[in-house]
């Protein structure tokens, strides 16, 4: 805890992050001042159970991206110093980030990481499987080839194993069967989180469903990433934040005739 005016540190401690230990930082902050702002690093990740413990208690919090750690010795970490740090680096700012919102905003976040997730691994799965048919004995490479990736998933969770054949056309065949199936799986995965998400967009914000192109992953990308009234304090920030912000450029030269 530093002072707004000198920035000078009143006390510090540190406690467990539990429900309890967020009660005791309200208890020594209610002993210091009645007029305080919070300020916490990473209020979607590491520090969301403090974020919504103080904004339960209506307190005023503000977002901290990471600051610049100084270099230590072995890389040894130091929690106080990092605070005061942090602490600091807020009463120095014009600016200050709210947190994102909970409730739906928080949702869809969590359905939308995991639908990202299933796609991105069901996509590496799909490119492994191609290679293995390229690479597969001839058995089997001449039954699989030229099929596009629907196909040959289909195809190749369909596969059964041969006594006839030798250990690696068995041990390939298996591994694209079962390269197939986690596909599939990890498709309906995706399909099911879109499903979800397109329901809690429903339910929260319709009139961006009816926009013509916007679909239910996009209008949840931007509910999330956009949160909630106020979060972004100008128009440059809303342009910044959706990387349509001008970039300064200085101005061209007039070209010399020879």
């Amino acid at each position: 805890m530093v002072a707004a005016a000198t920035g000078a540190v009143i006390t510090q401690v540190t406690v467990p992050a539990t429900p309890a230990g967020y009660q005791q930082l309200l208890e020594l902050a209610g002993r210091q001042s009645s007029r305080r702002i919070w300020a916490v690093e990473s209020t979607g990740g590491y520090g969301a159970g403090l974020t919504r413990s103080l904004t339960a208690h209506h307190e005023r919090v503000v977002e901290l991206d990471r600051p610049k750690r100084a270099a230590r010795r072995h890389g040894a970490t130091s929690d106080p110093l990092d605070a005061t740090r942090a602490a600091r680096e807020a009463l120095g700012r014009d600016q200050l980030a709210q947190p994102r919102a909970t409730g739906p905003r928080a949702a869809l976040s969590v359905r939308l990481a995991a639908r990202r997730s299933a796609v991105q691994a069901a996509g590496d799965a799909q490119r492994q499987l191609h290679a293995l048919v390229v690479a597969a004995p001839d058995v089997l490479r001449e039954r699989l080839r030229a099929r596009s990736t629907r196909q040959l998933v289909a195809a190749c969770a369909r596969l059964g194993v041969h006594a006839d054949w030798d250990v690696e056309t068995s041990s390939t065949a298996a591994t694209l069967r079962s390269l197939a199936r986690r596909i599939r799986e990890l498709t309906s995965e995706a399909a099911d989180h879109r499903q979800a998400i397109l329901a809690l967009v429903r339910a929260w914000r319709p009139d961006l469903l009816a926009r013509a192109g916007l679909g239910p992953i996009v209008a949840a990308t931007v509910l999330c990433a956009w949160s909630h009234a106020g979060r972004c304090r100008s128009d440059a920030a809303f342009a910044m934040l959706g990387g349509a912000a001008p970039i300064p450029a200085p101005a061209a030269r007039p070209s010399e005739s020879g």
